[in-house]
């Protein structure tokens, strides 16, 4: 677990492995002698630890290898093999260890959950046309990207071959995966690279003939205000974005407010240990709430920043995490009397006599206020 916490979703990983299929200046032989190989293997060990829908992605880059001869089928066999068997001797051991349940491969339990059992649903659905009309277009933000210099540089005899391995077998891969009714963005976050490297090539033809008519140097001028532009929407985009996570807001306010409530407490406690225990809902752990944020850190707290900070020499603040899901349990008055503390969406679901200390807003989107409505659209 504790290695998932750190990676679980491995676009960069992807990146560099994607990066394997780049021609490349030949290098001394090796077991892996051809980058193709390099890449099944490091796709398949990745996601066979952190994401199974990777296979979705090694299918149609495989076949586009073997389809262009760059690797023949007993050494792309012989890479997946690896990657499996270095993946496996990894996840097994160690999510069995954290997880304590023996043997534990995560990503089949995944795989069995989302693909095999169709509850993937349960999280939300989307149209089929999803990555390609909303989430692939926010992703690659600057339209000319798409609009203009991946077409261009399909179009041109120099280019169209490496255009055609970056775009068509990641198109196949989204297509497929258009298929699953659940859908986000960073389910095809790993194409991103490899669409822009073809708009990069697009990009560069227009630039190096900018003098040559007028009309590469409009282009080449739009193309530098559309850089500049999605920089600057992509800036503000960021600002706009922390309002995305009210839940980690109200956490990190959660840590500042209880050592000040304690310390204003007409009969603090004895000298010693005090456990603060806090109820986080459901919500709250989805809008950015994570291990990371849990204070004290283990196992390399300092006790003495804790105890100046809760404002009690000599006193220790233990905190204890819950993030129960279950109705049944939810729906108990004796669960939510073990609490000092709750992170909560709908208060009216917090059941016995609570006071509300503070309430921290998240971004819910943006609207035109006519004349005569309120903020509630009334």
């Amino acid at each position: 677990m504790a290695l998932r916490v750190h990676l679980e979703d491995p676009p960069p990983i992807v990146t560099i492995a994607l990066g394997q299929l780049l021609q490349k200046p030949r290098v001394a032989p090796s077991f892996f002698a051809t980058t193709p190989q390099m890449f099944i293997a490091i796709i398949t060990a990745t996601g066979v630890i952190f994401r199974s829908e990777l296979a979705l992605l090694l299918i149609p880059h495989t076949l586009n290898i073997l389809i262009t001869r760059r690797l023949n089928i007993a050494r792309a066999i012989t890479a997946g093999l690896v990657g499996i068997t270095i993946g496996l001797g990894l996840t097994i051991p160690i999510d069995s260890f954290f997880w304590q349940r023996f043997p534990l491969w995560p990503e089949l339990s995944a795989f069995s959950y989302n693909i095999l059992h169709s509850q993937s649903s349960n999280w939300g659905t989307s149209p089929w046309h999803f990555y390609f009309t909303s989430a692939l277009p926010r992703l690659l933000f600057n339209p000319l990207t798409y609009l203009l210099c991946i077409p261009l540089a399909a179009s041109q005899p120099s280019s169209r071959r490496s255009v055609a391995d970056l775009v068509v077998p990641n198109m196949i891969f989204v297509m497929l995966y258009s298929l699953q009714p659940h859908k986000e963005w960073r389910f095809v976050i790993y194409i991103i690279p490899p669409l822009l490297a073809a708009a990069s090539l697009g990009a560069n033809w227009i630039w190096t003939r900018r003098s040559k008519s007028m009309l590469y140097r409009i282009l080449s001028l739009a193309l530098a205000f559309s850089v500049l532009t999605s920089f600057a929407a992509s800036a503000f985009m960021l600002a706009v974005s922390r309002l995305n996570y009210p839940g980690a807001e109200a956490l990190n306010r959660l840590h500042t407010l209880v050592p000040e409530h304690l310390s204003q407490e007409h009969h603090p406690p004895a000298r010693g240990e005090r456990i603060v225990n806090v109820h986080m809902d459901t919500l709250s752990c989805m809008t950015g709430i994570t291990r990371f944020q849990q204070f004290p850190a283990p196992p390399l707290v300092d006790l003495q920043v804790v105890n100046r900070d809760a404002g009690r020499a000599g006193s220790s603040l233990f905190w204890v995490y819950d993030k129960t899901e279950e109705e049944d349990r939810l729906l108990d008055p004796l669960f939510w009397e073990r609490f000092d503390w709750v992170v909560a969406e709908r208060m009216e679901r917090v059941i016995g006599r609570w006071e509300v200390i503070e309430t921290v807003d998240g971004y819910a989107g943006i609207r035109i206020i006519r004349p005569g409505e309120d903020d509630d659209g009334g």
